[in-house]
């Protein structure tokens, strides 16, 4: 096959796809709240209601917040599921879709973190729709415009970029389903024991 009729945006796209709908989806089915809050450790970082905090720094527009701090501790805390979402969807999506397709201008200060497994869900969902949408509208000679000054590096292309959050949200999201396996062997209530 002559290179040139590869279609990269298709490539790309399937890079995330393909993972999402074969591995990832099926993994986020059922979760529950006692999952998307649960830490096994003490101190973790999570989203919270309003006020309830103890981390350096809190973020978020409406009832919930984000726990964070500036410098970021070392060693860095750990993150729950519901840290891990609010990152994905804010961080690694929200802010990108507005920079580049056209989505709502948004900050981890003005985000309005889910309370609730679900409506993290749907959250994210809507984001990796927008994001995915986004890259298709790109075709093949937007995949080489750089990605300008919204981006650390703008003189990547938007090629890279791509590349770059498919692989955040794999990596992320296959921490997601890590804690989920770790929570079902954890927790005996989640294993249906004591009930």
């Amino acid at each position: 096959m002559d290179i040139d009729e590869l279609d990269w945006n298709r490539t790309l796209r399937e890079q995330f796809e393909f993972h999402w709908n074969h591995q990832l989806r099926a993994r986020l089915d059922g979760l529950t709240d006692d999952e998307y809050f649960w830490s096994p450790v003490p101190d973790g970082w999570s989203v919270r209601p309003r006020g309830t905090s103890t981390a350096p720094m809190q973020a978020g527009a409406g009832d919930f917040t984000v726990d964070f701090g500036y410098p970021q501790p070392i060693p860095a805390p750990f993150t729950t599921i519901a840290w891990r979402l609010g990152h994905v969807i804010v961080g690694v999506l929200a802010t990108r879709n507005a920079s580049h397709f056209g989505g709502l201008e948004v900050s981890y200060e003005t985000w309005k973190y889910a309370g609730s497994a679900s409506t993290a869900l749907d959250q994210l969902e809507e984001q990796l729709d927008l994001w995915l949408t986004g890259v298709r509208s790109l075709g093949e000679s937007g995949l080489q415009i750089p990605v300008g000054p919204k981006e650390p590096f703008p003189e990547l292309r938007m090629s890279d970029l791509v590349l770059h959050i498919h692989r955040e949200l794999i990596h992320h999201l296959s921490e997601v389903c890590l804690l989920r396996d770790l929570y079902l062997h954890t927790d005996p209530s989640a294993r249906g024991e004591n009930r």
